[in-house]
């Protein structure tokens, strides 16, 4: 495998967290979202808080035994003849600890999940669930049971299954946003598939988009957390779905099996769903990611409700603001994103947001970064509204944006179903150059390749990592909204690249029949 400095190893963790002993009452819930029914369920069973040590020592013992008989191993079976999405993980990363057999028959893997209500949901991460063919939780006492896939969401990498129980222990939903920068946490999960292991550490920092998410289903993960299809917008068509990251960073120990775990604070709260870790070794090296439970909530409603998550756009494609986007631009402000284009129809336009405009705000509150309104976007509902402020000439305005569901972006969807099928051909990830590497290389345009995938479109025509593509079909490319116009506009049914190799060379390549 090539490295691509710092891998990104989406960890095949485990874990789940519950709040409390095991109840007696289980009052009737049906119809409620799980936050409701949780606030049913602790009024009708009282449990003391979970307190700070009166010595003023940290202690995590009441947290950690609160939280652990909920805590579920997860073991999943594939076909043999299987692809599921654990297997993509490991074309990736090799074979490592033993997370995977191969033998003729079955294939296993393993991780976490965490039980939310008394009656047997749980969530974990879709990656773990992925295709498998049968799914076995395992109990901290040791009963096992068959589960079902209720839903899922590969653009959180979140799955909601169930199990048939009655009066299980379950884990009380926190408040992501509560959570603070060097708050104690716990990661609770199944590491190397171990029964339940408890780790502490602290909130390194939050809002962390680091490109590990595919954008579709057959994508393979990005190895490089820079690289990667930094698309950094919001979902045009249905079929375009991208994408939805603001990771809670931890250096709690994390390791293979403990995805699907929690992560939780020291009143025993669930604040985030343990999804990935940093390593160039496949095991713990510092960084940890979690899914945020305030984001977690509105998927696992909807997939209990609905059946699937009702996404809401904007109806945007945005650049996130830099010191070299900001040159390259002519702009002085290197805050904000960047409006490159707008959904013909898509809610932004009708509220009047034009291209060029800034946004630097969102319900009052200041943009560093996308994931600051992508996590915003991604807990609302379609017909919901939205506070923008935007910085236009100099000027800052606010405008209020009714956000609009699937059917209605997909009749004006910027790119159509073909372009983002080619783009998915193309088997590669790409990141803008900035000023000064546009200086180097003499090019007025270009996308720096930051990863091939084997088999695909740019691995067929030996375009390597580290190549710069200035032009696709004669159209310059300078972000992946270029590339999508470019391949959105293909008649002849050949594509034509064009661009500097690693070497320094250029290239002009041409790759036909790809309708």
């Amino acid at each position: 495998m090539k490295s691509f400095g710092l891998t990104l190893l989406t960890a095949f963790v485990g874990g789940a967290i519950a709040v409390g002993a095991y109840k007696i009452i289980e009052p009737k819930t049906s119809g409620l979202s799980f936050e409701d029914q949780q606030k049913v369920y602790f009024a009708s069973n009282k449990t003391a808080p979970i307190m700070a040590s009166s010595t003023g020592d940290l202690d995590f013992t009441e947290a950690a035994a609160a939280v652990t008989p909920a805590v579920v191993y997860i073991r999943t079976t594939y076909a043999a003849a299987s692809n599921g999405g654990q297997d993509q993980m490991e074309q990736m990363f090799g074979q490592m600890f033993g997370q995977r057999v191969r033998p003729q028959g079955p294939q296993r893997a393993s991780g976490s999940g965490v039980i939310i209500s008394p009656d047997g949901y749980i969530v974990t991460n879709n990656h773990v669930v992925d295709k498998a063919d049968k799914i076995e939780v395992t109990m901290n006492d040791k009963r096992t049971f068959q589960a079902k896939v209720i839903g899922t969401d590969p653009n959180t990498d979140l799955a909601l299954i169930k199990i048939s129980g009655t009066n299980l222990p379950i884990v009380k939903l926190g408040n992501s946003d509560n959570a603070r920068v060097g708050e104690w946490v716990l990661a609770v999960g199944n590491p190397f598939n171990l029964t339940s292991t408890v780790t502490a550490g602290i909130i390194s920092a939050k809002g962390r988009n680091i490109g590990i998410i595919g954008t579709h289903e057959d994508d393979e993960q990005d190895a490089n957390p820079f690289g990667g299809r930094m698309r950094q917008q919001q979902p045009a068509a249905p079929k375009a779905n991208k994408a939805i990251e603001s990771f809670i960073q931890t250096d709690a120990a994390i390791n293979p099996g403990n995805s699907g775990g929690a992560l939780v604070n020291t009143k025993g709260e669930l604040i985030g769903i343990n999804a990935a870790i940093a390593s160039q070794t496949g095991s713990y090296e510092g960084y940890g990611f979690a899914i945020p439970v305030n984001l977690a909530k509105k998927v696992l409603n909807d997939i209990q409700k609905y059946g699937a998550v009702k996404r809401a756009f904007i109806g945007v494609s945005f650049r996130e603001l830099n010191p070299d986007v900001a040159q390259e631009l002519k702009i002085s402000t290197t805050n904000g994103l960047y409006v490159d284009e707008l959904v013909a129809g898509g809610a932004a336009e009708a509220a009047g947001v034009k291209p060029a405009d800034i946004i630097t705000k969102v319900n009052g509150r200041t943009i560093t970064e996308s994931s600051d309104l992508q996590e915003t976007i991604g807990r609302l509902q379609p017909g919901d509204k939205v506070d923008l402020t935007i910085m236009r000439d100099g000027h800052e305005k606010n405008f209020n944006v009714t956000l609009k569901g699937e059917t209605a972006v997909a009749k004006n969807a910027l790119a159509s179903k073909s372009a983002e099928e080619i783009y998915n051909k193309l088997g590669a990830s790409f990141q803008p150059l900035g000023a000064s590497q546009k200086a180097k290389f003499g090019v007025k345009s270009g996308v720096v390749v930051t990863q091939v995938r084997s088999g695909k479109m740019f691995d067929e025509l030996g375009i390597e990592v580290g190549s710069v593509i200035t032009s696709i079909n004669q159209v310059p490319v300078n972000s992946s909204a270029d590339i999508d116009k470019a391949i959105g506009g293909i008649k002849d049914g050949n594509l034509r690249i064009s661009g500097i190799d690693p070497q320094g060379g250029t290239f002009n390549n041409v790759y036909g029949g790809i309708r």
